[in-house]
């Protein structure tokens, strides 16, 4: 979700340099769960849990103008979660050329194909939801700037409540996640509609 020290590495402070990770779960031990994020109703089946990476460490001293290197530092993972969205749908569909022409390999490649669902899956996931303008999500950052000062200024002190507002949001109305996360879904039927075509097997995606 944090993408920012790989993206902006003059804008992240000197430690979280040895933080940086390309898988969103590579260490059990930087991840963050959010259980109740459930997946697309008829596209999908059931995920009852989604991971979202530990914030990595930013100098806002480092911005030259506050304004608007904080919208650009809030949006680079989300930016990078569509890019690897994409990247995935792309390598959902050479794997499934390949795997045309070498039928004897069907089944290694829809474990591929698979690992590639879940890859789209969990990455317009995690861009829509770290959209949400609430606290501590980067959407906060972004919303807090589109708000008069006064408001903003109070807005921002949400912020003291760590992950609070979050899991509110995720287990007292999750009714509005899904609202908010419809983008997303609209986003991955979309992807599926491309890919589907280029599945080795039904067994490439999650049953």
């Amino acid at each position: 979700m944090y993408r920012t020290a790989s993206a902006f590495p003059s804008l992240s402070s000197p430690s979280s340099r040895w933080k940086k990770t390309v898988s969103l779960c590579e260490h059990e031990e930087s991840a963050v769960w959010f259980p109740g994020i459930v997946s697309l109703s008829t596209l999908t089946t059931p995920c009852t849990i989604a991971p979202a990476a530990k914030p990595v460490p930013v100098n806002p001293r480092n911005y030259r103008e506050y304004r608007k290197g904080d919208i650009i530092v809030s949006l680079a993972g989300i930016v990078v979660n569509l890019g690897l969205f994409v990247a995935c749908a792309i390598l959902f569909a050479l794997v499934g050329v390949v795997g045309s022409a070498m039928p004897s390999l069907t089944a290694t490649f829809e474990i591929v194909q698979r690992m590639l669902w879940w890859g789209m899956w969990l990455n317009v996931v995690l861009a829509f939801f770290n959209l949400i303008p609430v606290p501590p999500l980067d959407g906060s950052h972004v919303f807090y700037h589109l708000l008069p000062p006064g408001w903003g200024l109070k807005y921002r002190q949400l912020q003291g409540l760590g992950f609070i507002p979050v899991m509110l949001l995720v287990w007292v109305f999750p009714g509005l996640l899904q609202t908010l996360l419809w983008p997303a879904y609209h986003l991955m039927g979309v992807g599926l509609l491309l890919v589907r075509g280029f599945a080795v097997s039904p067994g490439a995606f999650p049953s």
